[in-house]
């Protein structure tokens, strides 16, 4: 199949980079836990029928903050969704989330009872999904309620999430349910209303009997659950949904994901600015360099935590990051890529959990997906895509270029207007974060460690982050994030030796 012409408006193409699209009468990015727990709870609260909650992992424990809409409403979300059934009759609840992250979840204090609690009651049901290669992750965040409402995107409803745009330093409400304090947060999620709802209804009840669970009838008489406190950023949009799931013995691979970022890097024009998880990913490095090396191409911002999360993380994503832009910046003669790292005021680095691509001021994704091969082959994974190139004049647009810089300020603690202004001016939104960030709550530029001999062949091998199931096993000879230019001096010596 044809690259994609970036020229049509025929951008998104089901079967290619996309799974469907559908109308959404409403649609609205969210930012940050603390606005997505609130509307979450809103949406939850208009249920009737059914919520479908599936997630990488879910802890009973946290609280949907913001003031109670009901007298006795529980603050923890695992009493709030056993209090909600109750009194709704007609509510059934289903929970999907990954079975290795379940395992652990068990020993979080009191949530081996309110698990037990839900396993009794005859309209909460509980899954977990073990459908994945060995060594992936079931790592899709998506609610669906009543088939009227849909979020999807990179929150998970558990601890260390919640944080405000604010990112403030010694926040008392940035706690895990023990109390103790978690580092500042960034994430991202989105909301929708609409026709494109009943095509999530129809890809969780598919993931659900994938699962083991029997099969789900779609919503009868779902009623409009859109929280009264979210404004939509688009009304009658068109919206595209992307997948990935990994090659199974069983299951056709799906690969969208990764071909929507690569249509996205190419159909850029003049900017693309993305926020990720991980920068490990060859095959959007090559799209990207491809791109950089073209005298009037895009310039790319890239928005990265300062190192991964956790314990094995560090390892396998940011030595492969490292590799890759020592790599890129030899193949950058325009000067026309950045990664940076944002700050607090007091110059505590935040976490950057959010998986969101704006290309110029027509294109907008949010989702599940990182940029690394986990996320393009291994694991299962759903962005959503929104495409307003196709009318020059349509007013919408503006409110891509708004969200962007909403987020370019939130990061640099500036005004939302002055970087419109600074982007305004100068066309560039390199030279607008230089002009306006500097020492406190900003954004610093990425600085490439020293690395390690065993941490150069971690990367060069990608061991701990493979393109797909076949290469867990699959001979170190075959693999490595440089694996093309070794092919290619391989076949140079071959030719000198003829």
């Amino acid at each position: 199949m044809s690259d994609p012409d970036p020229a049509t408006p025929d951008f998104f193409r089901p079967g290619h980079n996309s799974w469907c699209v559908d109308q959404a009468d409403r649609f609205a990015v969210v930012i940050d836990a603390a606005n997505y727990f609130r509307r979450a709870r809103e949406a939850m609260m208009k249920a009737e029928r059914r919520i479908m909650l599936v997630g990488w992992d879910f802890d009973a424990r946290i609280k949907l903050r913001g003031e109670p809409l009901e007298p006795g409403e529980p603050e923890t979300v695992g009493d709030f969704i056993l209090w909600l059934v109750e009194r709704k009759p007609t509510l059934e609840v289903y929970l999907l989330r990954w079975d290795m992250g379940a395992i652990k979840s068990l020993f979080r204090g009191r949530t081996i009872f309110t698990l037990l609690r839900w396993m009794r009651h005859p309209r909460i049901h509980t899954k977990l999904d073990g459908k994945h290669p060995t060594g992936a992750s079931h790592h899709q965040k998506i609610v669906v309620i009543d088939d009227m409402f849909a979020f999807c995107g990179g929150i998970d409803m558990t601890s260390d999430r919640w944080d405000d745009r604010h990112h403030a330093d010694g926040n008392p409400l940035r706690v895990r349910p023990n109390g103790t304090p978690h580092p500042p947060w960034h994430d991202a999620t989105s909301a929708m209303s609409g026709p494109i709802t009943q095509r999530f209804g129809d890809m969780v009840r598919h993931r659900w009997m994938l699962a083991g669970g029997m099969k789900v009838d779609a919503v009868q008489g779902g009623v409009d659950c859109w929280p009264d406190s979210l404004d939509p950023d688009f009304r009658e949009v068109p919206v595209a949904i992307a997948r990935t799931h990994p090659d199974m013995p069983d299951i056709e691979p799906v690969h969208e994901i990764e071909q929507l970022y690569l249509d996205m890097i190419a159909a850029a024009r003049r900017h693309i600015y993305a926020e990720s998880q991980y920068f490990a990913s060859r095959r959007i490095a090559e799209a990207i360099v491809k791109r950089l090396q073209e005298p009037d191409g895009p310039e790319i911002v890239l928005v990265n935590p300062l190192t991964a999360n956790g314990w094995l993380e560090p390892i396998a994503m940011d030595t492969a990051r490292s590799r890759l832009v020592e790599a890129m910046r030899k193949l950058d003669p325009h000067q026309r890529f950045r990664i940076y790292h944002p700050f607090t005021r007091d110059g505590e680095a935040i976490y950057v959990h959010a998986k969101v691509m704006i290309v110029d001021e027509h294109m907008i994704r949010v989702g599940s997906s990182n940029m690394n091969n986990r996320s393009l082959r291994l694991d299962t994974e759903c962005d959503v895509a929104v495409d307003l190139r196709a009318d020059e004049e349509d007013p919408r647009r503006a409110r891509i270029g708004a969200i962007r810089n909403s987020l370019i300020a939130e990061h640099l603690g500036a005004e939302q207007d002055k970087v419109a202004d600074h982007i305004q001016a100068t066309g560039s939104l390199i030279a607008t974060i230089e002009a306006l960030r500097g020492p406190g709550r900003s954004l610093r530029p990425y600085e490439t460690p020293d690395l390690g001999t065993v941490e150069k062949w971690l990367a060069d091998n990608e061991i701990l982050d493979p393109e797909g199931p076949g290469e867990m096993f699959e001979g170190l000879s075959k693999r490595g994030l440089f694996r093309r230019a070794n092919a290619w001096r391989a076949a140079r010596r071959e030719r000198r030796g003829k």
